[in-house]
């Protein structure tokens, strides 16, 4: 007879980094009783086409304290933020793309437009945005600071984004057609 294997929610996979099994995808409601006495970070976004202001985002918002959570936007949430054309990547290949990133310890995925809610579960000691925002630009700024949070803005300055990448594909191949 043959061993059921374990259950695992959708989308939970187990990540090999160098000799260690890491498992980065997790239910949002598992979070706040494993990370309890450390100091979280929170980073959100859609992550669409994966480039390097997304990293070194990333990157700059785990320097910020002990464990780094991803938030991801859903593919449902990225279609009622940017239109019916995105996401370019579906949600499961964002979030196994994000959770290669060493600097990344968990992924969620949201299906809000905004991450108020996964604020709410988690109550990080700090969310993280990138360079698009100010400290007081950040839409969930003030919730944020009502349960002693801070809101900090890292990264490099906003000289990337995923249009930009579509948009140099998009003019490579009408190139290539005229040639």
């Amino acid at each position: 007879m043959r061993k059921q294997r374990a259950h695992r929610p959708p989308l939970q996979k187990s990540a090999k980094g160098l000799g260690t099994t890491i498992l980065k995808r997790r239910p949002l409601e598992e979070l706040p009783g494993l990370l309890k006495g450390k100091s979280v970070v929170l980073a959100n976004g859609c992550f669409d086409i994966l480039h390097v202001g997304h990293v070194r985002y990333l990157e700059g918002a785990r320097k910020l304290g002990d464990t780094l959570v991803v938030a991801i936007n859903s593919d449902k949430s990225v279609r009622a933020i940017k239109g019916p054309d995105r996401p370019i990547l579906n949600e499961r290949e964002r979030a196994t793309l994000v959770s290669a990133l060493r600097c990344v310890d968990h992924v969620v995925v949201f299906d809000e437009p905004d991450v108020r809610g996964v604020l709410k579960v988690l109550r990080p000691a700090i969310h993280a945005k990138g360079t698009d925002y100010t400290e007081d630009t950040v839409p969930e700024r003030d919730f944020v600071r009502s349960y002693g949070g801070q809101v900090r803005i890292t990264g490099d300055a906003k000289d990337h984004s995923t249009r930009d990448v579509i948009r140099r594909i998009a003019e490579s191949r009408e190139k290539k057609k005229t040639r």
